[in-house]
């Protein structure tokens, strides 16, 4: 096998770890809520083989799902590469054969025409099945017991797009799931197919439109009688793809828009609101009051992602890329265009996380990663994959304005956070996070759990791994009363 390229990227913490792994019953520091049942799963990229074209971004690795146990106080990891047929044909060959990140010309000319996803952004359950997704592809259907690969899925052959947001969102009270994928119809296309997915895991609603502008639409928001699309201007390209130029760029001239389409509608009933430029990703809730729609998402005015260049040759500007908790408002029965801005926190923060069950509602408590270049840090952990450096996790009471934070530690760094409430009757934002926290001088990964409503008391129990897990992505949580309910 050819050598992992000298890049940050596959350096240090960032090394890839290429292991499968089953740990039974791992150490526990403190004493763990026995009423947390079920299991936490999470998904980062971890490539099996060198890339191809001798360089690469962090998200183009193959998918890593890690799935940690929870039962009558104790704890196990399970980690399996997920089976995609780029995986799977690269073993084969034993070689990488796909090249850059969303450009199919940099390919090896044996694999033209295959599916290109990696599974590697973000795992959910819905209709007894686990869920690897990567926004460029179907979804990959996983055993959530065994996370046996179980292949591509296409909802009973009723998925038309080739593509699948990897932020679908599951209604609280109703079990639906909302999705969309966007370049539905291929690269460097300004197509969006909605879809609403009923618990049986049939497609009962599909919506095909058009944006603006061709660019990444990597979140999108959902709230009781709406659903809405931010485009930001991640452009893609083909013609940069074709010259083996990054296919996504950062375009700071062009204007942002949100598609509003009721979740019932069809094309005709898309509504466009247009904002001036600024950044925006993943988005920690939306709810409608009437018409009047308010959209909870971290905002920066700059590009936030270094990997995709500016189209024009601008620098990567970290103080721009800077997001904070940002509340964008709709108004429907507005004859005006524009959307009203309210920042909601001081806090520098991204990857932001509720209490699931009051999505698409009007709610209390957001939490999020949070980067306080205020408090000490050491000079060994302040190299990034993203751009952003994460060294807390924070919480904000929306009702009352309270903020509090959990400090990781000047040695090392957070990955996204997940909630799990006390109880299935306890209060909103009643509960747990759970975190995996990067020890960069033990190179190993710890996985915290901290009160919701005390993250300052620091964790009330630390899983301690005897390994490293690389940085991740996203990641669910999944209680013991649907985990009973798989079949498969």
């Amino acid at each position: 096998m050819n050598k992992f390229p000298d890049l940050p990227i596959y350096a240090g913490f960032n090394m890839p770890t290429r292991a499968e792994v089953d740990i039974h019953d791992l150490e526990v520091e403190g004493e763990l809520p026995t009423e947390i049942n079920g299991a936490f799963y999470r998904v980062g990229p971890d490539p099996q083989y060198p890339p191809l074209l001798g360089e690469d971004i962090y998200f183009n690795g193959d998918g890593m799902v890690s799935m940690f146990r929870f039962e009558k106080g104790r704890v196990d990891l399970k980690c399996r590469y997920v089976r995609t047929d780029k995986f799977n044909l690269e073993r084969k060959a034993g070689r990488a054969l796909f090249g850059a990140y969303r450009n199919p010309f940099s390919d090896d000319p044996s694999v033209k025409g295959e599916i290109r996803g990696t599974a590697n952004t973000h795992v959910i359950f819905h209709s007894g099945q686990l869920f690897a997704l990567k926004e460029d592809s179907p979804p990959v259907a996983m055993n959530p017991l065994t996370l046996e690969t179980l292949g591509y899925w296409d909802f009973n052959g009723k998925l038309n797009s080739e593509t699948f947001t990897a932020h679908p969102k599951i209604d609280p009270q109703t079990g639906e799931m909302i999705a969309f994928g966007y370049a539905s119809k291929g690269i460097d296309t300004p197509d969006i197919t909605y879809y609403v997915i009923n618990t049986s895991g049939d497609i009962v609603h599909e919506v095909e439109f058009k944006a603006p502008y061709a660019a990444m639409i990597h979140d999108f928001a959902v709230t009781r009688d709406y659903v809405i699309f931010p485009v930001v201007p991640i452009m893609s390209s083909l013609e940069r793809a074709k010259e083996g130029k990054p296919t996504f760029g950062w375009d700071a001239t062009k204007e942002i828009y949100l598609g509003v389409l009721p979740r019932k509608g069809d094309e005709r009933d898309v509504r466009w609101f247009k904002g001036p430029n600024q950044f925006a990703s993943h988005v920690m809730n939306a709810f409608n009051d009437g018409a009047k729609i308010h959209l909870d998402i971290p905002v920066a005015e700059g590009n936030m992602f270094p990997f995709f260049p500016d189209v024009h040759g601008a620098p990567f500007d970290p103080v721009k890329a800077a997001s904070r908790l940002t509340r964008w408002t709709m108004d429907m029965e507005s004859s005006t265009s524009t959307f009203s801005h309210s920042q909601l926190t001081d806090m520098v923060g991204e990857f932001p996380r509720i209490d699931d069950r009051y999505a698409m509602e009007h709610y209390r408590h957001g939490f999020l990663c949070v980067t306080d270049r205020s408090l000490p840090i050491d000079k060994n952990v302040m190299g990034s994959i993203t751009g952003m450096f994460i060294n807390c996790l924070g919480h904000i009471d929306l009702a009352t304005g309270k903020e509090e934070r959990y400090f990781c530690g000047t040695k090392s760094t957070l990955q996204e956070p997940t909630f799990i409430p006390k109880s299935d009757t306890a209060a909103e934002g009643e509960g747990y996070l759970v975190a995996l926290v990067n020890r960069y001088d033990e190179m190993r990964s710890d996985l915290v759990v901290l009160d919701a409503q005390h993250l300052d008391d620091g964790p009330v129990a630390t899983v301690k791994l005897p390994l490293r897990l690389r940085q991740g992505l996203h990641g669910s949580w999944v209680p013991d009363s649907q985990l009973k309910t798989v079949t498969i």
